[in-house]
Parts: C-alpha cells; structure tokens; sequence
C-alpha cells in the first residue's frame, strides 16, 4: 500500500493481525501529524451500531439489562444491536426493538448518529426514537439474556446520572431525548 494522508496522519503500510465476522483489527505503520515515525492499532467493525429510544404516550421509555461477556457483568441499556454495512440502519432499529422488547413503532425519527472510541475503532452508531408503541412478543436470540422493564424516562436519565446506565450509546441518546424533550422539541 503506497503512503496514503489522513487528517495530518499518513499510513504508510496496514497489516491484518485478526479477523472474525464481527471485526478486523490492523497494525498500521503511520507518520504523526509532528513527522514521527509512529503505530497504530485499529479496530474496523463490519457492522453498524444501532440503539432505540422507545418512548410510549406517557413518557414511559424501556430499557433491556442483559449480560455483557466482555465486562463480565450485567449492563442497562437501550434496545441496540448491529445493522449490516447493506442493511438499512432503521430496519435494523426495527429489527432489534421488536426482538428485544416485542415493540412495534409507527412513528421514527433519527435522533444521532455518533463516533464509539474513535481513538481506536471506526465504529459508528445510529440511534432513532420510536413511537406510537404496540406490545407484540419478543424473540430474543441465543446469545441475549435480557430483562426488559418499562419506566418513566426520567428515572432512566436518572440512571445515566447516577451510573447505573455506562453503555455509551445509551448515555448520549438518554441525555439527548431529555435535553430535547426539555426544549418541547
């Protein structure tokens, strides 16, 4: 691979060290933006991350508690999942609200789209908010352990607050739908 600049960085030769059907991790020899010589590790993440905010009439939202491998421990969140690069991020959001929580929404709006650790990953993430909710079943997969609650929205803000709620995607959209809701946007 000849030199290529990025941003005030060059990449001067990428190496594949790792891959799997979820990631690709690289070791790049770089040129830093002050002319060093320099490496870089990165992690390219094959699919998209999606979140949902679901928030019904009564300012009910809900939020799924399930087991992640790699903290070991259990985690509160938003529904989320990955959307493939070909697949539409909102029929992914649709997808992942119906099979973690059983939510149908009428209605949809894109609420942000958003960086994950861009200091070490290309990962993105796309959130939406749903409404106008039904109650269908739900239909987990193999690798989910979830429990599902409904609660008021401001009390899952207030677990973004407190720390009950790390997930970053989780954080940025909960903050970001109180602030809104907030301004009566």
């Amino acid at each position: 691979m000849g030199e290529q600049k990025v941003c005030g960085w060059q990449c001067k030769q990428v190496t594949e060290v790792y891959q799997n059907p979820w990631i690709r991790v690289t070791h790049e020899d770089v040129v830093t933006p002050a002319g060093s010589d320099g490496i870089y590790g990165v992690v390219h993440f094959k699919n998209r991350a999606v979140g949902v905010v679901p928030i019904d009439d009564e300012g009910f939202t809900w939020l799924v508690r399930q087991s992640r491998y790699v903290l070991g421990s259990y985690t509160w969140e938003i529904p989320e999942g990955g959307a493939a690069q070909e697949e539409s991020p909102l029929e992914a959001g649709k997808r992942e609200l119906a099979e973690e929580t059983g939510l149908r929404a009428v209605q949809w709006r894109e609420l942000l789209r958003m960086h994950l650790s861009n200091s070490v990953t290309d990962e993105t993430a796309v959130v939406y908010t749903a409404r106008g909710l039904t109650q269908g079943p739900c239909c987990h997969e193999d690798s989910e352990d979830i429990e599902v609650t409904r609660l008021p929205l401001s009390e899952a803000v207030e677990m973004v607050l407190d720390g009950r709620i790390s997930d970053a995607i989780s954080v940025a959209a909960l903050l970001k739908v109180a602030l809104l809701e907030k301004r009566g946007r």
